[in-house]
């Protein structure tokens, strides 16, 4: 008996795309009768059937794509919703977005709302109880159904899917070392809990350039925030009883919190201290001073998201049936303002 054979090992053997294959088996006119012939010519060989369940949702198509996101307060996801949204409609597709509120069961209820004939695909960003859970079953489920996943920022290991993320380890390193250019010498950071991937890069980012630079990494520098219900208190106690002349904050919110608070306290900035955040929206624009922040080009995250799993949508692959995943690296960019001296 013949093994069975996909679309991406056809692609292979033949050192064509996965599309040029499929629209080949569709005798698509975009492909050359000679890459026609050779294609179907070794489907049939090995016997190649397509997926029941991705045809079935050929049928059934609704041109929605599902987009599920933690939070819409913050000013990197709603950039990154708009980016999705510009390229979906751009391409005939309309966008369904549901929010997470960072909760798992919300997260699973919204995905199995959404999977239930509403939408071709998903593009999402888990939750933080999803993380902290290390519970993925609902992402792999909604797969094995056929239907294409989209992760972005926040992703995944485990799940085999597209993913699009920010160099975050990369862009931390260089806010740190921009610090200590400056002469900073006990630079703090001001983070999440581990269970946070793009945390956890930023902290080995900080890490990484604080021991290239020949300063040493002093553990209690480093604030652990929750990620609901950040309290002033916590910053304020931070402050009080600790000597720092830098900080790295993982967000722009907890950036902003602390400027205020340390100016409360008598020391200023940037003279005293730097400050630097992530996500340039509002608040970093319009803080006292202005916070030099990483700017992570969610709209540009959004439309790649959006075309990655357009393009699968397009070609009828992705079903549960290929695994040619790849992962997309956005470049964030370090944009200097009041809150750190100029190097």
């Amino acid at each position: 008996m013949k093994r069975k054979i996909t679309l991406k090992q056809i692609a292979r053997e033949l050192g064509v795309s996965i599309s040029t294959v499929s629209k080949s088996l569709k005798d698509s006119d975009e492909i050359s009768t000679d890459t026609k012939q050779k294609v179907k010519a070794f489907a049939k060989l090995y016997n190649y059937r397509p997926n029941n369940i991705a045809l079935s949702l050929k049928n059934r198509r609704t041109k929605n794509i599902g987009v599920v996101i933690p939070d819409i307060v913050h000013h990197f996801f709603t950039t990154v919703f708009r980016g999705i949204e510009k390229y979906a409609n751009q391409h005939g597709y309309n966008v369904v977005v549901c929010v997470s509120d960072e909760s798992y069961e919300k997260e699973v209820f919204n995905m199995e709302l959404l999977a239930n004939g509403s939408i071709d695909g998903f593009i999402m960003s888990v939750s933080a109880e999803t993380q902290q859970k290390n519970d993925f079953s609902h992402l792999k489920e909604v797969m094995e159904q056929g239907f294409p996943l989209v992760l972005f920022d926040r992703v995944i290991d485990e799940i085999e899917c597209d993913k699009v993320i920010m160099n975050d380890e990369e862009i931390a390193y260089q806010a740190t070392a921009k610090m200590i250019a400056e002469g900073r010498k006990k630079i703090a950071l001001v983070t999440t809990e581990s269970y946070f991937n793009v945390s956890e890069k930023r902290a080995e980012g900080y890490k990484r350039a604080l021991k290239e630079h020949g300063v040493d990494y002093d553990e209690k520098l480093t604030l652990v925030l929750p990620f609901k219900g950040v309290e002033e208190s916590y910053i304020e106690d931070f402050v009080e009883n600790k000597n720092f002349d830098g900080v790295l904050c993982v967000n722009e919110i907890f950036a902003v919190l602390l400027m205020a608070t340390t100016q409360k306290k008598g020391i200023r900035v940037p003279e005293d201290v730097s400050v630097i955040g992530f996500t340039d929206g509002l608040l970093s624009r319009y803080s006292s001073p202005t916070l030099t922040t990483v700017a992570q080009h969610g709209e540009k995250m959004g439309e790649m998201a959006a075309e990655m799993l357009i393009e699968k949508l397009e070609n009828e692959i992705g079903f549960h049936e290929e695994e040619d995943y790849r992962t997309e690296i956005i470049k964030a960019t370090l944009i200097e303002r009041g809150s750190t001296i100029n190097t």
